[in-house]
């Protein structure tokens, strides 16, 4: 039994024990009032020593009536039949032991009429049978109560774990759908170069190398602070900046947003995009401008092209994209967005919104 196993068990005894305890305070409090409200003093020993008896055998009890409860809980036939007799065995016992204990640590009541354990049993047995048996029976709808609660409780917990796992899987796997298209893209571009620039197709190599390399220690993570975010783009860009020279030109804006979380990889395939479909599509290439802000409780992420713009209606998302929707709903819901709009000028903008939390929130 490990330590945490044995503190718990400690922890629900002394609950236990409390519970208990101040049932048999309450109601020696409330036979002590009620015999000087009618005029007939109670003695307050014997009669805290008799609900102390009481209640604690059934404290005693409790497991056993548990271990009915759980056994009878197949269906109503099964449930009557069991307990049923079991009640009324239960409440004899607990009766017959209590007197017994009673008896045996405060001896004779003269003042009651009982001088032997026969008298108390013939006066009493009645009685506290009858008070045994119903508390029986709320003990066990109790009891009962409290199990279900339980079950229902660790129920939902799993099943909320079941869907964490479930929605961080599909996370990964549409993360893992970005790296081949990725490397598919830029593996046809180094190829390109090996022939007409070779130079240039060993730097591009080397670029390529420190992307993967970046990606792989962040390979479980599916958020990232921005600041790493902007280093995979900043080796993202240093590679096509090596294929397209002076056709593309960058300006990046994050201001004080560094700390924010983002998920992983999700401006590199905007930026893909962004350059795919609208500036590299033209002879003379554009700019591309990627900026980061807070508004309220959201961070936005825009990125910018001047290229040709957006294309026809009812064009289908790419993989980029799409991949991008799909990983924001899953990981925000409807907290977050991605809006495509034309760019004031020409061009495209794409502008994600989500929540705002920083690095340790």
């Amino acid at each position: 039994m490990n330590e945490s196993t044995r503190t718990h068990q400690l922890k629900v005894l002394g609950l236990a024990f409390g519970f208990w305890t101040m049932l048999a305070l309450s109601y020696t409090a409330s036979s002590v009032l009620g015999g000087i409200s009618e005029g007939h003093p109670v003695a307050w020993p014997r009669a805290l020593a008799w609900n102390l008896i009481d209640f604690y055998v059934w404290m005693a009890l409790t497991p056993l009536v548990s271990w009915l409860g759980r056994v009878g809980a197949h269906g109503w036939r099964r449930f009557w039949l069991l307990h049923i007799p079991s009640s009324l065995l239960i409440a004899a016992s607990q009766s017959a032991v209590m007197l017994v204990l009673f008896f045996a640590l405060c001896g004779p009541n003269p003042k009651g009429n009982v001088f032997t354990l026969s008298d108390l049993l013939r006066n009493e047995g009645v009685y506290k049978f009858h008070l045994a048996l119903l508390t029986y029976w709320m003990m066990l709808v109790v009891l009962r109560g409290f199990a279900s609660w339980r079950s229902l409780r660790d129920e939902r917990y799993r099943n909320a774990q079941l869907e964490t796992q479930l929605a961080q899987s599909q996370l990964q796997a549409l993360r893992m759908q970005l790296q081949p298209h990725f490397l598919f893209n830029t593996l046809n571009a180094i190829s390109a170069l090996t022939v007409a620039d070779p130079q240039q197709a060993k730097l591009m190599i080397a670029r390529l190398s420190d992307f993967l390399r970046l990606t792989l220690e962040e390979r479980h993570a599916q958020q990232v602070p921005l600041s790493r975010e902007m280093q995979f783009l900043e080796s993202y860009l240093g590679i096509q900046k090596v294929r397209f020279q002076d056709r593309l030109v960058t300006h990046v804006d994050v201001g004080d947003t560094g700390k924010a979380m983002v998920p992983s990889l999700i401006l590199q395939p905007l930026v893909e995009n962004a350059l795919r479909h609208g500036l590299l599509s033209k002879n003379d290439g554009g700019a591309l401008h990627i900026v980061a802000q807070r508004i309220g409780d959201e961070l936005r992420l825009r990125v910018e092209d001047d290229g040709l713009g957006l294309p026809s209606a009812g064009t289908v998302e790419g993989v980029g994209l799409s991949n991008t929707r799909a990983r924001l709903q899953a990981m925000f819901g409807d907290k977050a967005s991605m809006d495509l709009s034309p760019r004031a000028g020409g061009g495209t903008c794409v502008q994600l919104r989500f929540p705002f939390v920083e690095v340790g929130a």
